[in-house]
């Protein structure tokens, strides 16, 4: 059995009572475990498996698949700050969404990961701002040695991001991008 500390960053339904969790974790990197019975009243999982939460995990290592089997999750770090917001909510996913489009499975990323900590900790206290969103893609370009320290602004990360990996930015990029500005004050 496997045990480490991660972040819960991306759920979905597999059967009736089951679901899917993806995790990011330091040692492990991105990877997905099965939760059978999650979403049964007397689940032991029952309230557990929410987005963004920092949780101690324990699984059974899948010895043919990369779906490993959850088998027991306790709260770290719920952050229920972040549900106070449409737009931290929306930055949080943006942030995730970033970092599965550029990072490979399974291959440890401890950099990364206290990274999206410590974005996701701000999140929980404060709403987004178009620099806040900058210097999370700053600091993941620098991480990734898409540009040296301090050798990007602006978006000028994003792109180096978008360019390196021949893949389009999140959607949620945009969106977000939208809400800062329409949002008052």
């Amino acid at each position: 059995m496997e045990k480490t500390e991660a972040i819960l960053i991306g759920r979905m339904r597999y059967s009736e009572t089951t679901l899917i969790v993806q995790w990011c974790s330091a040692e492990q990197g991105l990877f997905r475990t099965i939760a059978k019975g999650a979403l049964r009243p007397k689940s032991v999982f029952a309230g557990l498996l929410d987005l963004f939460v920092s949780a101690d995990i324990s699984y059974t290592h899948a010895r043919k698949s990369d779906l490993h089997t959850l088998v027991e999750a306790h709260w770290q770090n719920p952050r229920l700050g972040l549900r106070s917001s449409y737009g931290r909510v929306l930055a949080a996913t943006y942030l995730v969404k970033l970092i599965s489009l550029v990072v490979e499975p399974h291959a440890p990323l401890p950099a990364i990961h206290e990274l999206l900590i410590k974005a996701l900790d701000y999140l929980n206290e404060k709403d987004p701002s178009r620099a806040f969103m900058e210097r999370f893609e700053l600091r993941l370009a620098e991480d990734l040695g898409l540009v040296g320290q301090g050798g990007a602004a602006g978006s000028q990360a994003a792109h180096a991001i978008e360019e390196s990996f021949h893949k389009r930015l999140p959607v949620q990029r945009r969106q977000l991008l939208t809400w800062i500005e329409q949002r008052p004050g």
